[in-house]
C-alpha cells in the first residue's frame, strides 16, 4: 500500500491542504499519527489509499449536493450498512436539488428576458440595471 504525506493526499483529492485539515477537525476524515521514533512525533504523517478513497467519496457527495453534515452521516451509514437511511437522504437530497434547478431556471429565464429587453433598444435607462437597482 503507497503512502503519501497531507499534501498527496490533498492532491489526489483534488483539493487544498486546508481543506483536508478542515475535513479532519469536522471528523470526516481521520488525522494519522506522526510517523518518528518513541518518545518523539516529530515525523510525518502518513495517509494510504482508504485516505484518498474516503476524501473522494467526500468530494463527489459534496458535488451531488450532500452538505457536511450528511456526508458524515452517509460515513456513518457506510460502517453500519443502512441503506434505508442512505436512500432517504439521497431522496431528501434530490428534493433540494429540484428546488435549486427550479430556482436558477426562474432567474435564468427573468435575465435573459431582461437582457432582450435592453439589446432591444438604445434608448432610456437599460432595464437590467433598473431590474437590480431597486429598494
Amino acid at each position: 500500500m503507497k503512502e503519501t504525506t497531507i499534501a498527496g493526499l490533498a492532491r489526489a483529492g483534488g483539493v487544498g491542504v486546508e481543506t483536508v485539515r478542515y475535513y479532519q477537525r469536522r471528523g470526516l476524515l481521520g488525522t494519522p499519527q506522526r510517523a518518528g521514533t518513541p518518545g518523539h512525533a516529530s515525523g510525518i504523517r502518513r495517509y494510504g489509499e482508504d485516505d484518498i478513497r474516503r476524501l473522494r467519496f467526500i468530494r463527489s457527495a459534496q458535488t451531488a449536493g450532500f452538505t457536511l453534515d450528511e456526508i458524515g452521516e452517509l460515513l456513518k451509514l457506510d460502517a453500519s450498512e443502512d441503506r434505508h437511511r442512505a436512500h432517504a437522504l439521497a431522496r431528501e437530497r434530490i428534493v433540494a436539488l429540484d428546488a435549486k434547478i427550479a430556482e436558477l431556471s426562474a432567474a435564468r429565464a427573468s435575465l435573459h428576458r431582461l437582457a432582450d429587453a435592453c439589446g432591444s433598444t438604445s434608448k432610456g435607462p437599460c432595464p437590467i440595471i433598473t431590474a437590480f437597482d431597486q429598494e
